[in-house]
């Protein structure tokens, strides 16, 4: 089974790299974008049997600082 882990900072939260990045967009022309979030995408391919628990055991133990980010899990070719 194929997993995409959407992670992202949570609202509020300071945004340096994406701060650079919407300068330099800025910087390049592009006026019109007002805000830049960055976040990561994580890839997994795990076995047909591993279960919702786990896969949210993984986001809160590992993948995502819960503290600072939010996760949303995808089932790819579901």
């Amino acid at each position: 089974m194929n997993i995409r882990i959407h992670v992202s900072l949570k609202p509020g939260v300071l945004d340096p790299q994406g701060r650079a990045v919407h300068h330099a967009l800025d910087g390049l022309g592009f006026a019109g974008v007002e805000d830049v979030r960055i976040g990561r995408l994580i890839e997994l391919t795990v076995a047909d049997s591993t279960s919702d628990a786990d896969l949210e055991a993984m986001c809160e133990k590992l993948l995502a600082n819960t503290v600072i980010e939010n996760y949303r899990i995808e089932k790819v070719g579901q």
